[in-house]
């Protein structure tokens, strides 16, 4: 008797602490449930504010291309796979990009397809073909590829662009070859980056523009110098400005040459906005629209979407400065905008946060979704 007293007192001891436990649990449950009502009620509240921008809106030339970069030496690497850039490009398309560019096919040993002819000179192998795969997400998308050639390094060793010629001779046959094939491919990026008079610039540009015509079928080629401004400093220095920058006169003076010696290979010239202060912008693109219009060049803008006013290089740019570089290409009448680069600094899934919220300010002002 005793002990069933005993065995009966246990059970019902365990279940009261069960029962205890089960109080805290549950409470935590309907806490939780609420806050989660809560966080949706104040989403729910936000997608119904209304804009308060204080600037006229959609007055700038919308960005409708954007370099990929994978292969860089002063940002970092994302490690995106499949899938993290199928959603980049959809973000892209959601604001109306319709051209990606691959900056470059490769950079010193690091390649982003296995080619024949770089491997066998040392590079090394990648472990996903990007240019396939950007090839594949363009075609998904209905949107242009640009493939960005090959750049040594030895033009950035020696100041002599035509250090470039003889590898991309290789790289150019060999991806036409192999990439052709896909509708996207729209296009030629000729990467090597100048900003006035290069040894070797004309000739080189000419030699590889003209390859890369010949061998697609006239596809269109394109440029993106910089401007040698006040901004032009190098990324790993410590300043942010210098003072032999070059002037307006001086730019045209420079540029014209440049371009009577290649216009009819190079279809269009984009010239980087982010070396020049925003108070210089109307001057140097009314002359680069004058040139371009002179030489029969398309006109493009390359809109950095990063801040080159930071001592911190590069985080995303301020919504302002981006805006007010697009609306001064609206002004000159440039025929396109694209940007360096929409992945690192404008989109949504950015290793930088900040690049977000430049994507949201960047549709707010366009009035996008």
């Amino acid at each position: 008797m005793k002990v069933n007293n005993r065995r009966e007192f246990l059970k019902q001891a365990a279940v009261a602490g069960v029962s205890a436990m089960t109080v805290p649990a549950l409470s935590g449950c309907t806490k939780q449930s609420q806050s989660e009502s809560s966080h949706e009620h104040h989403e729910e509240q936000t997608l119904t504010l209304e804009s308060r921008l204080i600037v006229p809106k959609a007055q700038g030339l919308k960005i409708t291309g954007t370099f990929l970069d994978e292969i860089s030496h002063d940002i970092p690497h994302q490690n995106w796979g499949e899938k993290e850039w199928d959603r980049d490009f959809r973000h892209m398309k959601e604001i109306g990009i319709d051209t990606v560019i691959q900056i470059r096919s490769g950079y010193r040993k690091f390649i982003t397809y296995p080619s024949k002819y770089l491997l066998g000179k040392g590079c090394y192998m990648p472990s996903v073909d990007l240019v396939d795969m950007f090839l594949r997400l363009a075609d998904k998308y209905g949107m242009k590829y640009y493939f960005g050639l090959y750049d040594s390094g030895r033009y950035w060793d020696t100041g002599d662009l035509s250090w470039e010629i003889e590898d991309n001779k290789y790289v150019i046959d060999e991806v036409w070859q192999n990439y052709g094939k896909y509708k996207s491919f729209g296009g030629w990026y000729i990467s090597g980056e100048i900003s006035r008079q290069t040894k070797g610039a004309i000739d080189a540009f000419h030699a590889m523009g003209k390859q890369c015509k010949d061998v697609s079928g006239g596809l269109p080629t394109f440029i993106s110098p910089w401007i040698d401004g006040k901004k032009a400093v190098m990324a790993s220095g410590g300043n942010l400005t210098k003072a032999d920058a070059v002037s307006v006169q001086e730019h045209e003076k420079e540029w014209s040459e440049i371009f009577s010696g290649i216009c009819d290979v190079v279809d269009a010239c984009a010239f980087q906005d982010g070396h020049i202060d925003y108070d210089e912008l109307d001057a140097f693109f009314e002359v680069n629209k004058k040139m371009a219009d002179k030489y029969g060049m398309k006109c493009w803008t390359n809109a950095e979407s990063f801040d080159r006013d930071m001592p911190i290089r590069f985080l995303p740019i301020k919504f302002d400065k981006l805006r007010m570089k697009l609306e001064a290409a609206a002004r000159a009448g440039y025929d396109k905008a694209i940007t360096f680069e929409f992945s690192h600094f404008m989109s949504p899934q950015s290793a930088y946060p900040q690049a977000g919220h430049l994507y949201d300010r960047y549709k707010e002002y366009f009035e996008i979704g």
